[in-house]
């Protein structure tokens, strides 16, 4: 069973830990190197992105988790995550960064601001029918490179991509009962998929 971190600085950690034990994982929250790293996989929830970036920063995790991604620890971003994993960003706050691994340009807050939060059926590369997505002040892909399989769009507009041992969606699996995403990620981290 892989054992699979969940980055406890800030966001839906109680979630992704419930999804991934439901998806066979054994799921911890960590928030140093020595906890990641002890780790087969890795979760960035979602939150908020410029926080994650600040809490990275202060936990001492930015440039490790860069090398640890690169080096190709698999990991799974929802929301902020999915900022967090991308190459490039628009409309970030100057300075931010992110810790990269997907060839992707991400924009924050795209779909607008908390009141424009929304559900709606997305039809996903992960089998069977539409997965329940949750938007909550949620990214979208601007543009992705060769190397990055698109899973799910909305209304045209990309939510859902994977590049080797990275995954991401612009919204919240973690908030539906749904596994397919997360059971989708532990395959990953098994290397069964």
């Amino acid at each position: 069973m892989p054992v699979i971190g969940v980055l406890a600085l800030q966001g839906d950690v109680r979630e992704h830990l419930r999804a991934l034990e439901e998806a066979g994982a054994r799921a911890t929250p960590v928030r140093r190197l020595t906890e990641v790293e002890a780790c087969d996989g890795l979760v960035i929830p979602g939150g908020e992105s410029t926080t994650l970036w600040r809490l990275a920063i202060a936990f001492e995790l930015m440039d490790p988790l860069r090398k640890l991604l690169a080096a190709g620890l698999p990991a799974f971003g929802s929301c902020a995550g999915m900022i967090m994993l991308a190459d490039r960003l628009r409309d970030g706050v100057e300075g931010q960064q992110t810790f990269g691994g997907i060839d992707m340009t991400v924009r924050r807050n795209a779909f607008g601001r908390q009141v424009d939060s929304f559900e709606r059926d997305v039809p996903l590369g992960v089998g069977g029918e539409p997965f329940h997505a949750v938007f909550i002040r949620a990214p979208w892909v601007e543009q992705a490179g060769p190397g990055v399989c698109v899973l799910g769009e909305d209304e045209g507009r990309i939510v859902a991509v994977r590049q080797g041992a990275l995954l991401a969606t612009a919204f919240h699996p973690e908030l539906t009962p749904d596994r397919r995403i997360h059971e989708l990620f532990v395959s990953m981290v098994k290397g069964t998929s």
